[in-house]
């Protein structure tokens, strides 16, 4: 068995005395792992760090079997993301999240924005907003996707600004608010085609939309709880925001 691929590395972890078991999202075999001998040699140590992008060759006798990979370096990301504490944990964040999905399960939607999210991490204003839309993308992969196109109540589709905890449907403020002390807020540069960018406010609404989620649909049934990362991620944007605050001459108390 041999197959030919685009991979972005999420880990390694050691295997024996030189070699590595490499962990990549692929664009066409999904999740997948392999053993790169010699992985731990300095030549190879540089390559195979989380974050960066390589050209992959798979071979195995049988397709049941963890396999070797032949990586080639094609963009080396890691060296700038680890430059930055939200990007470390935002890398973290994402190759936690894929690993809900089956092992060699083909994703290739979420191959593409996982590279779009890795190329702007290190940008802690950006990475909120593009992290939080790759929670709600892998939501929809799992089938626990949110309706954010009209309201579950009337079909509006103006004025959305809540989210139904029960159906995960949008629901318009008229409809809601009779119930808004049920409802979860709604970030309007969710909605489509809105334009709209997110303040630190909003990342951290959209955070809990869509981790109530997680929990009620993914954690909960499978007996675990939100990753580390995830939560140590949010704190880092948290501290960055209070900096910018502070750097502006702002009360961040």
């Amino acid at each position: 068995m041999e197959w030919r691929d685009e991979g972005i590395i999420l880990g390694t972890r050691k295997h024996g005395e030189t070699s590595a078991i490499l962990e990549v999202m692929t664009r066409a075999h999904g999740r997948h792992l392999g053993l790169v001998r010699g992985g731990r040699s300095r030549k190879q140590q540089p390559v195979l760090q989380a974050g960066n992008r390589v050209d992959l060759i798979w071979r195995a006798r049988l397709d049941e079997h963890l396999g070797t990979f032949q990586a080639e370096a094609l963009e080396l990301n890691a060296a700038r993301l680890f430059e930055s504490a939200s990007a470390i944990y935002g890398l973290q964040t994402l190759a936690a999240h894929l690993r809900l999905l089956p092992e060699r399960d083909p994703h290739e939607r979420l191959f593409e924005t996982l590279g779009l999210v890795i190329d702007h991490l290190d940008d802690p204003q950006g990475a909120g907003e593009l992290v939080v839309r790759f929670e709600m993308m892998l939501l929809d992969e799992l089938g626990f996707g949110l309706d954010l196109s009209q309201c579950a109540a009337t079909g509006m589709r103006e004025d959305l600004v809540y989210v139904s905890p029960k159906s995960g449907r949008a629901v318009s403020r008229g409809a809601g608010e009779p119930w808004r002390d049920q409802m979860l807020a709604l970030p309007p540069f969710l909605l489509r085609g809105s334009g709209l960018r997110a303040d630190s406010a909003a990342i951290e609404q959209a955070f809990r939309l869509t981790g109530f989620f997680f929990s009620r649909h993914v954690y909960e049934p499978r007996g675990f709880g939100e990753p580390e990362a995830r939560s140590a991620f949010l704190g880092a944007l948290r501290r960055n925001h209070a900096r910018l605050l502070a750097g502006n001459g702002e009360d961040v108390a």
